[in-house]
């Protein structure tokens, strides 16, 4: 039984992805281009939560 879950799922997932790549694909056809000013602003919140786990990570390991 364990066996046909896990080939039942592997061909709902190839079927999934079949259904989605052609949406996918004019997606990154279609997307708008980065510019220089986009990447800072996408890395400076990454950095913040980053910071802010460390926070938290040392705040516990102190008491």
């Amino acid at each position: 039984m364990q066996l046909a879950l896990q080939i039942a799922s592997a061909v709902l997932v190839v079927i999934m992805l079949a259904y989605l790549w052609p949406a996918a694909k004019h997606w990154m056809q279609n997307s708008p281009k980065a510019g220089p000013g986009d990447w800072r602003a996408a890395i400076i919140p990454l950095l913040l939560v980053a910071g802010f786990v460390l926070l938290l990570i040392r705040l516990r390991t102190l008491h």
